[in-house]
């Protein structure tokens, strides 16, 4: 399963998310409304998201295993 979200710490979150080895910045944003927009749409197609992510300039992507955190 894939997972998607958005940050303004890249580097931060990664590590917060076990440091993913395909872990990806897919995005980057100008405007909230945009990246929001990108995440409702990555969602939709079946990516996994979480909730308490703060930030919103980059959007992320990567493979859940055993080894990440959501």
């Amino acid at each position: 399963m894939k997972y998607a979200g958005l940050t303004d710490d890249p580097v931060k979150s990664k590590q917060e998310h076990g440091d993913p080895v395909d872990w990806r910045v897919e995005k980057t944003f100008a405007a909230e409304e945009e990246a929001r927009k990108w995440e409702k749409g990555t969602l939709a197609l079946g990516y996994q998201g979480g909730a308490g992510e703060t930030g919103w300039r980059y959007g992320y992507t990567y493979t859940i295993t055993e080894g990440t955190r959501q």
